[in-house]
């Protein structure tokens, strides 16, 4: 469970360049709950996941993750409670080790550093069933050095590597934004089956309207940066990318705009 209690944050405050990127926002995520979140630029969307992940400190408010205060926890401890995917495929893996090599230790997380003991028969063939989920051939490739990997690869990987421990918290930094649409749509599905399997908490910051609409049980938008919006259950299942910007043009009081939102 993620619980957000009146965070806060400003940059460049009492300067010209003064910026409330966050602004009083409270939000509870219940076990399980897989939350996407979309906004026009400088929304508060990338600001407030990394005030959750620990990358930014908030300015007040507080923040818990299964009940366990870790507002003023740094990132790199906070790590152990939270798997993260980021938009750069890149970030996540190490370029010069095998596959099966990242995986374990993706695996071994929280245990003594190293590869000493090797990777066992049985490590390889769990290793080798998560990989077929993704159907992009990775696991006929278990040696390969992941630098060698494309971007929907290497991206596929490193959602099965923030997940194989099963976090109590899942944040995925538009994960999908720097693939193709088909290997997109792939690492979507895929999320979501993961997601589902092992009822994962998610957020899910997303610029494309549609992805947001179609996955997760319930849909945040942040504007200016507050949740002006927070669509679930029913509500959500009937959602489409019209009535979705004109709920927000009624609850903002302004037109939707944003030059990297794919709106349909």
């Amino acid at each position: 469970m993620l619980r957000i209690e009146n965070i806060k944050k400003v940059f460049d405050e009492n300067t010209v360049n003064e910026k409330r990127a966050l602004n009083d926002i409270s939000l509870i995520l219940n076990d399980g709950e897989f939350a996407t979140v979309i906004g026009s630029n400088g929304a508060g969307k990338s600001t407030l996941l990394n005030a959750i992940a620990g990358s930014l400190m908030v300015d007040s408010g507080k923040i818990y993750i299964d009940d366990i205060d870790v507002t003023n926890m740094p990132e790199y401890k906070r790590a152990s409670y939270i798997g993260r995917v980021f938009q750069n495929p890149t970030i996540g893996t190490a370029s010069d080790m095998w596959i099966e090599e990242n995986l374990a230790l993706a695996n071994r997380r929280g245990q003594r550093r190293g590869l000493g003991r090797g990777i066992n028969d049985e490590e390889r063939k769990y290793f080798l069933e998560l990989l077929k989920e993704f159907d992009l051939g990775l696991e006929n490739r278990m040696t390969t050095k992941v630098g060698l990997l494309s971007g929907g690869q290497r991206q596929a990987l490193t959602l099965i590597m923030a997940t194989i421990q099963r976090p109590k918290l899942l944040l995925l930094d538009e994960h999908t934004a720097a693939l193709d649409p088909k290997t997109a749509t792939k690492v979507l599905s895929v999320t979501n089956a993961i997601v589902r399997k092992s009822n994962l908490t998610t957020f899910m910051v997303t610029h494309n309207m549609k992805d947001a609409i179609n996955y997760g049980d319930r849909l945040l938008m942040l504007n200016n940066g507050r949740i002006i919006l927070d669509i679930k259950g029913e509500e959500k299942k009937s959602l489409t990318v019209e009535k979705l910007l004109n709920m927000f043009e009624k609850a903002s009081g302004e037109q939707f705009s944003s030059d990297a939102a794919i709106l349909g």
